[in-house]
């Protein structure tokens, strides 16, 4: 269930990458290098600090098949994507409780800390958008709008809480990613955001 959800988190995040490229009139390369690098840039990042090379991508292709297939179904039907932004906005919302989840793990079987285990899960689940931004010309929207990252990080945290307390790991992965899901939508229903620094 775990990986189904992330195939699909990985093309959720793919099309909302699509979104941003095509408001800026890119051509349909840029638009895949975008929808690309959104998908799996931050699984890319981890992997290679981690030194988890082929990085994860590479090994399995099911996630490239999924980002090619999920720009086909974008660019054929890129008109009526926005009534489905409700949609692609849950999965994204998704993939970010799952992708964090991963980048702990991943960290774990490595040995890490767990304050450095939670940052690979934050670097896992938010840095693709973070390198979309960059390549779109803007400032990332996880530092100037939304506590998108905060949340990944509160999550990482209870993680570890729950870990340390004994729970069992099915039902502590389940509660954390439901929790990171839980939050970012009440941030996006109740508009919480981390307020600017002023001079």
């Amino acid at each position: 269930m775990l990986y189904i959800i992330d195939i699909l988190g990985t093309m959720a995040f793919a099309i909302s990458g699509m979104l941003t490229a095509m408001n800026k009139r890119m051509d349909p390369f840029g638009v895949f290098v975008i929808a690309f690098v959104t998908a799996v840039g931050g699984g890319t990042l981890r992997d290679v600090l981690i030194g988890r090379t082929p990085v994860g991508w590479m090994q399995d292709l099911n996630y490239v098949y999924i980002i090619i297939f999920g720009f086909f179904v974008a660019l054929i039907f890129r008109k009526k994507l926005d009534k489905l932004r409700t949609s692609l906005f849950l999965f994204d919302t998704i993939g970010l409780g799952v992708f964090t989840l991963i980048g702990i793990r991943r960290g774990l079987i490595v040995g890490l800390d767990p304050v450095i285990c939670v940052a690979l899960g934050t670097m896992t689940a938010c840095f693709g958008g973070v390198i979309r931004d960059i390549l779109c010309n803007e400032i990332p929207v996880i530092f100037r709008k939304e506590i998108y990252a905060t949340i990944c990080i509160f999550g990482g945290i209870v993680f570890f809480i729950l870990r340390r307390l004994g729970f069992p790991e099915d039902l502590l992965y389940l509660v954390t990613s439901l929790l990171i899901i839980i939050i970012r939508l009440m941030a996006v229903v109740f508009k919480w955001s981390l307020p600017p620094l002023e001079k």
